[in-house]
């Protein structure tokens, strides 16, 4: 689960009761969150999410307090210049600006919550709009002051239930991926091996189409299988996935590309696949593997190549 999950989350098992908002709408130098992150507070104390990872959250509960209380949005800046951005914690050498919003009326919508949640559910970016002088944020992005993007959950199907994607799939669901295994072999697939993780029987080809793969998606072949690796392959490259990955040794990775070559696969098709998968970090055993796969995977999803 991530962060915006979390905030979604608490928004409905608080709904109907008084709660403020708080967003970073801008950043300087090295700060310790981006903009768009959220905290939101209820009138009890409750928080969730973060807007600083601890630096200046003390400040942000007062003033969600007030905002909660009637006096409205406001907004907060923090920086290293400033005396009282070091009594509250923010010496890492950034800047930030915290948009304090009680959540309803003159404030943010409640209502987004849900169309967020929507949007997400149905694979849909959603932008709010914010007037940053009146505090206020309605769906939507025209003329406003800032824009948060609500994209849609991050994916990663997995093709092939090896040891590998045990640690994989564990990974991808810290970082708030969502995991999704794919393999046709019963004894391979199995609840026991892979707890919680939603797993997928049908032919790799079937499963990652059917999955329609966009940006916010990475497809991983691990089985070493070329009846199943390399049909998921070339689904996965019949889409916009963001990271499209196959394990295997150079010289494997050199009979694939003849492979897929012979299949019809273009050059610049064949050059997204990321073969030998991951980051060279000089992996040793399934752990690390998966995590070098997992690294060269965010790298992919926030626009960077190894």
């Amino acid at each position: 689960m991530n962060d915006l999950d979390r905030i979604l989350d608490a928004a409905d098992a608080w709904r109907g009761l008084p709660m403020a908002i708080a967003t970073v709408v801008s950043t300087w130098g090295s700060a310790p969150r981006p903009r768009g992150s959220h905290m939101l507070v209820t009138t009890d104390g409750r928080f969730e999410g973060s807007v600083s990872g601890g630096c200046v959250e003390g400040e942000i509960l007062a003033a969600a307090e007030d905002a909660i209380a009637g006096a409205g949005p406001r907004t907060l800046r923090f920086g290293v210049e400033d005396a009282a951005a070091w009594e509250v914690g923010l010496p890492c050498g950034g800047e930030i600006a915290v948009l304090v919003q009680p959540v309803g009326p003159g404030g943010f919508d409640a209502a987004l919550f849900d169309r967020i949640r929507e949007a997400r559910a149905e694979g849909r970016n959603l932008a709010v709009g914010t007037d940053l002088t009146e505090g206020i944020s309605r769906e939507g992005a025209e003329d406003a002051q800032f824009v948060n993007s609500y994209p849609p959950p991050r994916r990663l199907l997995i093709i092939g239930a090896v040891q590998i994607a045990q640690s994989l799939a564990q990974l991808a669901a810290t970082l708030g991926i969502i995991p999704t295994v794919i393999d046709p072999r019963g004894r391979f697939l199995t609840e026991e091996r892979f707890p919680g993780v939603e797993r997928d029987d049908r032919w790799p080809d079937d499963a990652v189409a059917s999955r329609r793969p966009d940006a916010a998606t990475a497809v991983v072949t691990l089985s070493h299988d070329t009846k199943i690796d390399d049909p998921a392959l070339i689904a996965a490259l019949a889409s916009p996935a963001a990271y499209v990955a196959a394990l295997g040794s150079r010289r494997s990775h050199t009979a694939r590309l003849e492979r897929l070559r012979a299949a019809g696969l273009s050059e610049a098709d064949l050059g997204r696949i990321d073969g030998p998968a991951g980051l060279d970090i000089g992996a040793l055993g399934p752990a690390e593997i998966a995590l070098s796969i997992a690294s060269a995977m965010v790298a992919a999803f926030n626009g960077k190549r190894g």
